[in-house]
């Protein structure tokens, strides 16, 4: 099995700057796509920015110029730099992982970590 704990969001104001990490762990061969994905009360849920093994990057129109989406293949890791912060970005954060395992390439989502932009 594989796990994904997210950390890093809270309270920030409008223009401030919040950075999230996404950890996984488990068994691990190799992950490929990591990303981040955000939901607003009512809304669904949204790509906010991905990026490959390779370091090919997609980010949401929303986004771009302000987040920096980024990973550390050593640690398993993939961050999200959020600054210039609007009331607009609250929503909660979930990031995902495909992760090749024994036998199986399986997408893996962590279980979400609040981010509130207050203005």
């Amino acid at each position: 099995q594989v796990q994904l704990v997210e950390s890093g969001g809270g309270l920030v104001q409008a223009g401030g700057s919040l950075r999230l990490s996404c950890a996984a762990s488990g068994s691990i061969i190799r992950i490929n796509d990591m990303g981040w994905y955000r939901q607003a009360p009512g809304k669904q849920r949204e790509l906010v920015a991905a990026i490959t093994s390779g370091g090919s990057i997609n980010y949401a129109d929303s986004v771009k110029g302000r987040f920096t989406i980024s990973r550390d293949n050593a640690k398993n890791t993939v961050y999200l730099q959020m600054n210039s912060a609007k009331p607009e970005d609250t929503a909660v954060y979930y990031c995902s992982a495909v992760v090749r395992s024994i036998g199986i390439t399986k997408d893996y989502w962590g279980q979400g970590t609040q981010v509130t932009v207050s203005s």
